[in-house]
């Protein structure tokens, strides 16, 4: 099972709740949208998809 963060840009609107309750620090907000961190180590917890009050952000599972 293969498992990836994906943000969906167009839903996003920059509050950066998401990036407050990562304990890996692995998300951002630049220019208004969240992005990922490269190398901050996202363990793929779940806690940016639980607190996106908007659904923009979430773990996609699919088999590899």
């Amino acid at each position: 099972m293969k498992r990836d963060l994906i943000i969906n840009t167009e839903w996003c609107k920059g509050c950066g709740i998401c990036a407050a309750f990562c304990p890996k620090g692995a998300l951002k907000v630049v220019e208004e949208k969240v992005q990922k961190v490269e190398g901050a180590g996202c363990v793929l917890c779940g806690m940016c998809e639980q607190r996106c009050p908007d659904y923009a952000i979430y773990i996609k599972e699919s088999e590899e």
